[in-house]
C-alpha cells in the first residue's frame, strides 16, 4: 500500500549561503500552495533554522527517523534545503533506496524514486556541498585579502568602529581618549586592573551587550597591539592601515607593567593606610607599615588613631625603632614635599628660555631619518627572506612578530623626529605647573594623593628613623641621574645649591635649553652653581626624551 504520509521541511540560516532563499514564511506559503495544487495531504511540518553545511540538525534527524521507522514522503523547496553535507544527502538516498522513503516532492525541481531521479537528486546534493565549499573557501581568501591589505577582517575593538560604508575600522573619538587614558593611567604603576576596570566603568565604557568590562577583558585591552596599528590573525601579527590610537612607547611601557604586576596579588586583611609601601625603616630596612588603635576613655568618649612603625620583619636585626602617629608622619612628609616645590620666578624663568628655544631651534634631521630609514628597509628585506625561507611555522610566526615590532618603533621615532621634534615644551610646562602645586598637595588633607606625589619625587629612598621621616643617606642629589635622571632629583639638587638667591641671579645664557640638541646653560660661578644648572638641562633631557 502506498504510504501518502507528507512531511514538509522548511529551512533557512542566517548564514551567508541562505541569503538568496525565500524566507521561513514565504517557503511554508509555497509549499502549502503546492501541497493544494497536487493533492498532497501533509501530516507534519518541521520548521529548522541552522546551516545545513554540516551533519546534526536536530529537526531534520527527527524526522529521518520517523521516516525511516514508519514510511514516508518529504516535501521541500529544494534539494539544498535538505542537504548541504554529504552525510545528510547520503542518508536521503539511501532511504529512497530502502524504500522507507517513497518519493520527494519539490516545487523547483523533479525528483522521482528512479535511478535517474536519484542520479539527479545526488547531483543537486553534490552542487549544494560545492557551493558551501567555494564559498567558504571564497570567504577565507577574502579574509587573507583583507589581511594582506591591513584591513582587520573581524569586529573593532573597544575605541574603534567599524565602518560599513567603507568596509575600514575607524577611531570612535571618545572612547579612543578614555582607552588612550586607560593605557597613561595603568603605565604609572598606581592602578590595579581592577582599577582599569571601574575606571572605564565611571567614563561610560562597557561592553557591547552593556556588560561591565572585567579585570580580564581589561588586560587583553592592555595588551592588545590593535592601538598601535597592528593585529593579531591567524596566530601572527599584521600591519595595519587602522590609525593608531597610543604610541608604540607607551604600549611597551604597559607590556612591562602587566608583565610585572602578573602575579596574583593577596588581598589585604585591612583596609591599607595611605602612606604603606612608602617607607622603608631606618635600622633594619623592612617597610613600614601601619596599625590602628582606640582608646576609651572613663567619661565613655572613644578615640581612634593611625601609627606607622617597621613590620620588624627582619631575622638579623632586633629593630628598635618606635612608632610614629600618622598626624606626625603627614606633617613631616609635607615638609619634605614643600622643599621640591618650584618658586614662581624659577618657573617664570625656565619657562622663557623654553619658549625662547622652542621659537629659536631648527634642528636637522636628516641624518637620523635617513638612517632609520635604512634599518626599515632591512628589516623589510629580512621580512621578505623569512617569507620565501618558508621556515617552520613557530619560528616564523615569533621572527615576524619582532620584526613588525622593530619596524613600527623605528616609525614611530622617524615621525617623532619629522613632526614632533618641539613636542617637549608642552609636558615641560605641565611640569612647571605640577612643581608649582607642591605647596597646595603638601597642605592638603587628601593623603593619598600625598603619597603619589611623594612617590614620584623620592622613589624608595624615604627612611623612618627616629621618628623622623628623611631621604636615606648618600641619596641627596650630590651627582647627576642618582635617581635614574628624575626631573624632580635635579630640581632638588637646584634648591640645595641655589638656597634661596632667585634662578636669574645664577645662570647666564648658552646655547639653549632644548634636549638633546642644544647645550646646557653656562654656569656664572662655581661647581655648585654648576650642578644647579645641569640638573635644570636634565629636567628637559628626561622630559623629552
Amino acid at each position: 500500500m502506498e504510504n501518502k504520509k507528507f512531511f514538509l521541511y522548511a529551512r533557512k540560516s542566517t548564514d551567508v549561503e541562505d541569503k538568496q532563499v525565500l524566507s521561513i514564511d514565504a517557503q511554508l506559503t509555497e509549499l502549502r500552495e503546492y501541497a493544494v495544487r497536487e493533492g498532497i495531504e501533509i501530516s507534519a511540518e518541521y520548521v529548522e533554522k541552522q546551516s545545513a553545511k554540516i551533519p546534526g540538525r536536530p529537526l531534520f534527524n527527527k524526522m529521518m527517523e520517523e521516516i525511516e521507522t514508519f514510511g514516508g514522503n518529504i516535501l521541500a523547496w529544494n534539494p539544498d534545503r535538505l542537504a548541504r553535507n554529504s552525510v545528510d544527502g547520503g542518508k536521503v538516498i539511501y532511504l529512497l533506496d530502502t524504500g522507507k522513503l517513497a518519493s520527494i516532492k519539490f516545487p523547483t525541481f523533479w525528483c522521482d524514486n528512479t535511478g535517474q531521479g536519484k542520479f539527479m537528486l545526488n547531483m543537486a546534493f553534490g552542487q549544494s556541498k560545492y557551493y558551501v565549499d567555494s564559498l567558504s573557501e571564497n570567504t577565507k581568501r577574502g579574509l587573507r585579502q583583507k589581511v594582506r591589505m591591513g584591513i582587520f577582517p573581524s569586529q573593532a575593538p573597544l575605541g574603534y568602529l567599524n565602518d560599513s560604508r567603507t568596509k575600514t575600522i575607524v577611531v570612535e573619538k571618545k572612547k579612543s581618549r578614555i582607552v588612550r587614558l586607560a593605557f597613561e593611567k595603568y603605565t604609572k604603576g598606581n592602578m590595579r586592573l581592577e582599577d582599569v576596570s571601574n575606571f572605564l566603568a565611571k567614563s561610560g565604557v562597557t561592553t557591547r551587550t552593556g556588560k561591565r568590562i572585567s579585570k580580564t577583558k581589561a588586560s587583553f585591552i592592555l595588551s592588545n597591539p590593535f592601538y598601535i596599528g597592528l593585529f593579531k590573525y591567524g596566530g601572527e601579527i599584521h600591519e595595519g592601515k587602522h590609525e593608531p590610537i597610543i604610541s608604540k612607547k607607551l604600549f611597551d611601557e604597559a607590556q612591562e607593567m602587566l608583565k610585572k604586576r602578573g602575579q596574583p596579588e593577596r588581598k589585604p586583611q585591612n583596609e591599607p593606610q595611605p602612606f604603606c609601601g612608602l617607607i622603608s625603616c631606618a635600622s633594619c630596612g623592612m617597610m613600614i607599615t601601619a596599625e590602628n588603635k582606640t582608646k576609651r576613655q572613663k567619661n565613655g568618649n572613644v578615640h581612634h588613631y593611625v601609627y606607622y612603625r617597621c613590620t620588624k620583619k627582619s631575622k638579623t636585626i632586633d629593630c628598635p625603632e618606635m612608632s610614629l602617629r600618622s598626624e606626625q608622619l603627614d606633617k613631616q612628609l609635607s615638609s619634605l614635599i614643600q622643599k621640591v616645590s618650584l618658586p614662581k620666578d624659577w618657573a617664570e624663568e625656565l619657562n622663557r628660555l623654553a619658549l625662547q628655544d622652542y621659537k629659536n631651534s631648527v634642528p636637522s634631521l636628516t641624518a637620523s631619518v635617513k638612517e632609520k630609514e635604512t634599518k626599515i628597509s632591512d628589516i623589510l628585506e629580512k621580512l621578505e627572506r623569512l617569507l620565501t625561507g618558508y621556515l617552520d611555522q613557530v619560528d616564523y610566526t615569533s621572527q615576524k612578530a619582532k620584526l613588525l615590532s622593530e619596524k613600527k618603533s623605528l616609525q614611530e621615532e622617524i615621525s617623532d623626529f619629522s613632526h614632533k621634534q618641539n613636542d617637549w615644551l608642552a609636558p615641560f610646562q605641565n611640569w612647571l605647573k605640577d612643581a608649582q602645586s607642591l605647596d597646595k598637595i603638601a597642605s592638603d588633607s587628601d593623603l593619598f594623593a600625598k603619597k603619589v606625589c611623594a612617590k614620584e619625587i623620592f622613589g624608595s629612598h624615604l627612611l623612618l628613623g627616629e621618628k623622623t621621616v628623611r631621604v636615606a643617606e648618600g641619596d641627596a642629589p650630590n651627582s647627576l641621574g642618582k635617581f635614574g635622571g628624575n626631573p624632580w632629583d635635579a630640581l632638588r639638587a637646584s634648591r640645595i645649591s641655589a638656597s634661596k638667591k632667585p634662578l636669574s641671579s645664577l645662570l647666564v645664557r648658552g646655547r639653549g635649553l632644548e634636549p638633546p640638541r642644544i647645550a646646557p646653560l653656562v654656569p656664572k660661578t662655581n661647581a655648585a652653581t654648576n650642578y644647579a644648572t645641569r640638573a635644570h638641562y636634565l629636567l628637559f633631557t628626561n622630559l623629552h626624551t
